[in-house]
């Protein structure tokens, strides 16, 4: 249905970026693989780009696309896709992608009553997270119609709502080069509209992305906190990522929990295939690590990103995290990086 409604491309890297992620939930246990590529020029500035209305029959083609070009992006879902096509939604992530809340199915929601709100955009987090493993924490509103109920609803569930700072006009019939020259519009920070399923949208993404490159921008994540993009997994400064952390090639992080108590639990993260490392682990607010070891910790502005670089202690790392409430999330191993 279509309507208005994640690590950065290097500067002058061409080489496919290629990311392998599963997550398992199956005795504690969860294991990531990726792929990233060398380090090249820094980036000066990240974009969003976003795409609503998946997971659809053509979500692989612009997977693929994405992946050739050597860029990450927001999916916006719709709940009622994602159930119906949940090895498509994995795949999303698989990817390197970030996936992201559109509401159940696309309705009108302004015209909902606050219950139903709630009950929809709960239905739909639990859709994508039962499918994916990962929480949600970003919602656009279907047409990008919203009001301060639905904002207040959002934000009870830990959604930042992102509308757009650029439409492609893709939902409305747009030929390529006009999507190309929406998008050459994007300044560091922006985020625009792009759709699943549309062949012009993903004729233009290898434009894009030159274009982007020609003016040192890379794509990047959408921070929950403000809603602009900033570099992948919150790396700090946009003019020195730390995602994907410098190097190349690939290793496995497996993450157990040995110990769990009724406020707290301990992480034990063992990495495989590199004695020289970095991973990226992903928490769930409002949960927060307090003990660290056996790594060099590094957080996001936010508090919910951690990157992990070996320091000669082995190749396991660990933390304890408080729960503050959320007794039922565990850390997500975003990307598991060789150097």
């Amino acid at each position: 249905m279509f309507g208005k409604s994640g690590s950065p491309r290097r500067l002058g890297h061409t080489a496919r970026l290629a990311v392998l992620a599963t997550a398992i939930a199956m005795g504690g246990v969860a294991i990531a693989t990726a792929a990233v590529p060398s380090s090249a020029a820094a980036c000066n500035g990240y974009v969003g780009l976003t795409f609503d209305d998946g997971p659809t029959g053509s979500t692989t083609a612009l997977l693929n696309v994405l992946r050739d070009n050597g860029a990450r992006a927001t999916m916006f879902n719709v709940g009622q896709n994602v159930q119906n096509n949940r090895s498509v939604a994995q795949a999303q992530v698989a990817a390197g992608m970030w996936v992201a809340n559109h509401s159940w199915n696309h309705a009108h929601m302004t015209s909902m009553s606050q219950a139903q709100m709630q009950s929809d955009l709960s239905q739909t987090n639990s859709a994508i997270q039962s499918a994916t493993g990962v929480r949600p924490q970003l919602f656009r509103p279907p047409y990008g119609e919203t009001n301060s109920t639905l904002q207040s609803v959002a934000s009870s569930l830990g959604l930042r709502q992102v509308i757009w700072d650029v439409d492609s006009q893709d939902w409305n019939g747009a030929s390529v080069s006009a999507i190309v020259s929406a998008a050459g519009r994007l300044q560091n920070g922006q985020v625009i509209l792009m759709h699943d399923g549309i062949q012009n949208t993903r004729d233009a993404i290898p434009q894009i992305m030159a274009n982007l490159s020609s003016r040192n921008l890379c794509p990047g994540m959408i921070s929950p906190s403000t809603g602009r993009a900033v570099a992948p997994d919150g790396g700090g400064n946009p003019g020195n990522p730390t995602t994907p952390p410098p190097g190349g090639g690939t290793c496995t992080a497996t993450a157990s929990y040995p110990n769990v108590w009724g406020d707290r639990y301990n992480t034990s993260v063992t990495v495989s295939g590199a004695s020289n490392w970095t991973v990226v682990v992903g928490l769930t607010s409002p949960q927060r690590v307090t003990t660290t070891w056996n790594g060099t910790f590094s957080w996001d502005g936010g508090g919910t990103v951690m990157t992990v670089r070996s320091n000669g202690s082995g190749n396991t790392f660990g933390f304890t995290t408080m729960m503050n409430g959320n007794s039922a999330a565990r850390p997500q191993i975003r990307s598991c990086a060789a150097g």
